[in-house]
């Protein structure tokens, strides 16, 4: 791996740290840019009081001098606001386990008594360093004129009508929207659904696409299993929390399908009429749009009480209302940005070395 990252922090900690190594000396970054898509990672309709809290800023810590990189590693900071209304209070411990989270199975590995312990590392509040180490892998590729961009094509059952408009014009009116869906009417009919759900009590996932667009051919490899992008992709994404399903290109039409309905035919100059595979053959990319789907889970805390067990007591009973999102798609499509995004400088830097 020639660029890679690590986080450290909890969510009602100081701070979220993210350490970006591996990027080539001389590239200027913008700090405006990145507390742009940190902006973003916090808006959406159906976030819930966090985020009225929260407002969230990078201060770079080292591997940037005069704007520009050095070539060391980037520390990025971004300070938990909510920290100052947490740091001195007196919270019992959790023992009532959140079904879907990772309370239980955290709690048994590490020998945790208290919950809170799990919740607060395991927290998409992480995300948040994430986002910030995606912005600056986002800023290498627009060097090579490599972008990335989604949009929300489904909200619980509320799905946007299928179209043949060109990804960019997709992406471009989905920034618009505060549900991030370029459909305005099935974007109403979302933020209808989002409202009822509220006043359930209850969460809502969605679909997200994520389009990296100017990828040239060859970035990636056949050679090794764990070299190929599919799947170099595939586990940054899986490791989004929220995430829980994941296809390039339409994969699971294509395998309801006959393969010669399904395969990219070529044409004079190696070209292609479509974009079956999603922009990646073998591993690698082939010159078209990279296209990935993913399915999102809807948030595993909510106010309608979920039956559970007192780990304390042994006793059935039900969770506690912790505060939460009752939809956080568009939040979680910033998120699947910045995976990307550093998946692909990753791959970039590969190939063509970053020395």
């Amino acid at each position: 791996m020639t660029l890679r990252f690590v986080t450290a922090g909890e969510s009602h900690g100081p701070a979220l740290v993210a350490l970006l190594e591996g990027l080539p000396a001389g590239l200027v970054v913008d700090t405006d840019a990145i507390d742009q898509d940190l902006a973003r990672r916090q808006q959406g309709y159906g976030r819930g009081a966090r985020q009225r809290i929260e407002q969230d800023r990078v201060r770079v810590l080292g591997g940037l001098v005069h704007g520009t990189t050095i070539g060391a590693p980037l520390a990025l900071l971004v300070a938990n606001r909510d920290y100052e209304n947490w740091c001195d209070r007196e919270v019992p411990p959790w023992t009532r386990p959140r079904p879907g989270h990772a309370d239980l199975p955290g709690a048994l590995k590490y020998g945790l008594s208290d919950m809170r312990l799990v919740a607060e590392r395991a927290s998409a509040r992480e995300t948040a360093a994430r986002v910030a180490a995606g912005a600056v892998a986002r800023q290498l590729l627009q060097q090579v004129d490599i972008t990335i961009g989604s949009y929300v094509t489904a909200i619980g059952p509320i799905a946007m009508a299928p179209t043949e408009e060109p990804h960019g014009v997709l992406i471009e009116r989905a920034r618009q929207s505060n549900v991030g869906c370029p459909d305005p009417a099935a974007a109403e009919r979302m933020r209808h659904l989002i409202d009822e759900t509220r006043l359930a009590g209850d969460s809502l996932g969605g679909i997200v696409v994520v389009v990296a667009q100017g990828l040239m051919p060859g970035l990636g490899t056949h050679v090794q299993w764990d070299r190929r992008l599919d799947g170099r992709l595939a586990q940054a994404l899986f490791s989004v929390q929220s995430v829980k399903g994941m296809e390039i290109g339409p994969a699971f039409e294509n395998a309801r399908a006959l393969g010669t309905s399904v395969h990219d035919a070529l044409y004079a100059g190696a070209t292609r009429r479509t974009n079956r595979a999603g922009g990646l053959e073998g591993g690698i990319t082939n010159g078209e749009p990279l296209v990935i789907r993913l399915a999102h889970k809807p948030i595993p805390t909510t106010v309608a009480s979920i039956p559970t067990i007192d780990l304390q007591s042994g006793e059935q009973t039900g969770t506690q209302y912790q505060r939460s999102d009752v939809c956080a798609v568009l939040a979680a499509s910033v998120v699947d940005e910045a995976m990307t995004a550093i998946v692909l400088a990753d791959a970039l830097l590969e190939r063509y070395g970053g020395d």
